[in-house]
């Protein structure tokens, strides 16, 4: 069994659409786009991004590469033009430099903030929780563009967005995909020249956002932006979808354990030679056929909750805090789960394994009760956890503190 850690609050995905969730899900999630307006919305996103978080994280937090990137008529810059070392005690070259951004931004290029999910907190709230909800990896990148220009040609990506316009007026173009569904190893610039073509066709979408407004875009879906009538800022919202394909990858992983599926093709032929291959791809098929009509659910569920728990990154720890709340606890403290933490529980005879993602913990048998009342995900004090006495409840959230499976609510 799986768990990941609840949400608490207002929902971070009712933020990008105004539909009901099964109605997203069902009609628009990997489909097609959907734009949603602020007034839908009931609000903007300056809480999670404005222009004082841009300079601060510009100036003040000594972002590298690739941490932040620029571009201009749609070619990228190199990291040379806006970065350099960053002086005394901080020598390493490729450090925003802010006077370069300045004057490059001034010139009208754009600026792109990437992987704002692991540098700025209200981002990295938000996306721990919208993670949460969707059951896929989130990423969030911020692009700031100049009045009247265009950082990037039109494009597709190889994951889903939510574009949420933080500030300034930008032109969206969206068009129909020249690839349905891309994988990874297939991004746009392997269909350059189709993709081109058909941005010159008639767009689905021709639309200006404005602040607070927020569009979705499956994957493949081609789309290409200008700012409009000043300074614009918008959070691009990357979803990185577990697909079937990765379900296809981890089965021919689970293939290796089929003796008949290692066999070694035969020596003195000319395997390239169709004719020669035909009977041995046949074999190969069939017993790939019989391998997969063996395949257990729970050993390919496992597999994807391994991938999970390396790409989904949970809400943020505070060591000393997380240390002091250990040694404080006593049986009224009220604990949650983690955000977005991705634990999977077994057991044997004698004992409970939580498996996380670079270790395992094991605690005693005994605790299994309360161990469901922590993964549940609603808060809880140590005194509500059944089945245990009262010093054994304060010595397991001490442990769950210390390695990061439960946060003081």
């Amino acid at each position: 069994m799986t768990q990941s850690g609840g949400v608490v609050g207002e929902t971070a995905l009712a933020r990008c659409i105004a539909c009901d969730p099964a109605a997203f899900a069902a009609q628009y999630w990997g489909r097609q786009p959907l734009l949603t307006r602020a007034s839908e919305l009931g609000g903007e996103f300056t809480d999670l991004l404005d222009s004082a978080a841009v300079d601060e994280l510009v100036s003040r937090r000594g972002l590298r590469t690739p941490f932040l990137r620029m571009a201009r008529d749609g070619s990228v810059l190199a990291p040379a033009s806006f970065t350099r070392g960053g002086g005394a005690g901080a020598s390493v070259g490729d450090q925003a430099a802010d006077d370069k951004i300045l004057a490059l931004v001034g010139d009208g290029a754009t600026l792109v903030l990437q992987a704002l999910h692991r540098t700025w907190p209200p981002v990295i709230d938000f996306t721990a929780r919208l993670s949460a909800e969707l059951g896929h990896p989130v990423q969030v990148n911020a692009y700031v563009t100049p009045s009247g220009n265009q950082g990037f040609a039109p494009h597709y990506d190889v994951h889903d967005v939510f574009v949420l316009q933080v500030a300034g007026h930008k032109r969206w173009l969206i068009h129909e995909p020249v690839l349905v569904d891309p994988l990874p190893d297939q991004p746009w610039e392997q269909r350059r020249e189709a993709v081109t073509a058909r941005a010159r066709q008639t767009p689905l979408i021709d639309a200006e956002l404005a602040p607070g407004d927020a569009l979705y875009l499956p994957r493949g879906t081609i789309h290409s932006a200008k700012a409009l009538g000043g300074l614009s800022i918008h959070l691009t919202v990357g979803i990185h979808p577990v697909t079937r394909h990765d379900v296809v990858r981890r089965l021919l992983t689970a293939a290796q354990q089929d003796p008949s599926l290692r066999t070694s093709l035969p020596m003195g032929t000319d395997l390239a030679d169709p004719d020669v291959l035909a009977p041995h791809l046949a074999a190969t098929v069939d017993a790939l056929k019989a391998h997969l009509d063996t395949a257990r659910p729970d050993e390919i569920a496992q597999a994807l909750g391994d991938l999970l728990m390396r790409q989904t990154r949970p809400e943020p720890l505070a060591p000393l805090a997380q240390l002091a709340a250990a040694d404080a606890v006593d049986a009224q403290t009220v604990l949650r789960l983690r955000t977005g933490l991705r634990v999977r529980v077994t057991h044997d005879e004698d004992h409970v394994i939580l498996t996380l993602l670079d270790k395992k913990l094991t605690l005693s048998a005994e605790s299994g009760d309360a161990l469901k009342a922590v993964l549940a995900g609603t808060p809880f004090t140590p005194a509500e956890l059944l089945g245990i006495g009262v010093d054994a409840q304060i010595a397991l959230v001490q442990v769950l503190l210390r390695e990061g499976v439960i946060v003081p609510q």
